[in-house]
């Protein structure tokens, strides 16, 4: 589907509330919404014990270039902990609200080495209003432009990037780790008001400085600093590259304009297909329609909410989006350069498709 604004409210012969609670009942009726406590506490160990045994294998190898091969696997490793920490915010995990929060901030924080209170309100606001403008913080202008009136307004190497950020876009995800740990720090030592300031920044500091000194213990400074480097660089692709195909390329809902829950979820998603080898890969994320409409659901339960919404969607009439991961890819590429146009030429830009017009 392509980059759509949706300015206009879609068709409402009937009440379009009524229609997500029979979707609920559904879900319900099938026990879908019940949490995985014992999926996710062997996820976690056997996370916990790949990534000891990573550490051990850098022991063994000895001080030798051959220990920047296990920095992909440690990449591999850390967003793995960060999906479930995301499913872990999400309350996916546990029944307490309480145990959730805790295990995503240990997680978060002590683990990855992001804030889980800066990750947390921006992804709040991010379900709150999938591809919104004005709403949504992950289409907001960064360095990466999301929309052509934006784009068009850029200047000098901020107009030379833009132009070709279709294609820059997964280069420039090498760098997407130390972002995520540079708005870690910022967050917890900024002023505004911050729930377990102290903890957070305990654990921060205890991760992100005992890190690298695991790896100085265990290999040469210089081959210490190759191996973070390479492991910051591919964690931060395959973040990007696990989160980029589920909104980017989807329709946009325009600023002021009101969409029922169950289109505004749906229309702005994209599921990816590839089984249960995805699910792991994507960390339940390739099934982003589900998850937008039933962020509690745990992951093992996605596969078969997905049959069921998609046969709703059908009924309803409903658009519902699932491509392969690498048609995803070259989805997102396209739209970012096609919203790059702006910069180049605005009058050469093709105008946005829009729904909901006659």
């Amino acid at each position: 589907m392509s980059n759509a604004v949706i300015d206009h409210p879609l068709p409402r012969p009937h009440s379009y509330t009524s229609e997500f609670a029979e979707l609920l009942t559904r879900i319900k009726d099938e026990g879908l919404l019940a949490r995985s406590r014992t999926y996710y506490i062997t996820l976690i160990v056997i996370l916990s014990l790949s990534l000891l045994a990573t550490l051990t294998g850098m022991y063994f190898l000895g001080n030798t270039w051959i220990q920047i091969a296990l920095a992909p696997v440690m990449a591999v490793i850390m967003t793995q902990f960060s999906f479930v920490t995301h499913e872990a915010a999400h309350r996916q995990v546990f029944s307490s609200g309480k145990a959730n929060d805790n295990t995503a901030r240990i997680l978060a924080n002590a683990v990855v080495g992001i804030s889980y209170s800066w990750w947390m309100g921006k992804h709040t606001r991010h379900h709150a209003n999938p591809n919104t403008v004005g709403k949504d913080p992950d289409i907001e202008s960064d360095f990466i432009m999301f929309q052509e009136e934006k784009a068009a307004k850029t200047s000098g190497f901020t107009k030379a990037f833009v132009k070709r950020q279709g294609w820059l876009f997964f280069p420039i995800l090498t760098l997407e780790g130390l972002n995520l740990h540079v708005q870690a720090f910022r967050r917890v030592f900024s002023k505004e008001p911050l729930k377990h300031r102290g903890t957070e920044i305990t654990l921060l500091l205890a991760r992100n400085i005992g890190y690298p000194l695991i790896l100085l213990a265990l290999m040469p400074w210089y081959i210490a600093a190759v191996f973070l480097v390479v492991h910051m660089a591919l964690f931060g692709v395959y973040m990007g590259a696990s989160f980029a195909p589920n909104h980017k390329g989807m329709p946009q809902i325009a600023a002021g304009i009101k969409v029922d829950f169950l289109r505004r979820q749906v229309l702005t998603s994209r599921n990816i297909r590839g089984g249960l080898f995805m699910d792991h890969f994507m960390g339940g994320l390739n099934y982003q329609v589900e998850h937008h409409l039933f962020p509690s659901m745990a992951r093992p339960k996605l596969a078969k909410a997905a049959r069921i919404v998609r046969e709703f969607c059908a009924e309803k009439k409903i658009a519902y989006t699932e491509t392969g991961l690498f048609q995803s890819y070259g989805i997102v590429v396209a739209y970012l350069n096609r919203v790059g146009l702006a910069a180049r030429d605005p009058f050469d830009c093709p105008p946005a498709q829009v729904l909901g017009r006659a």
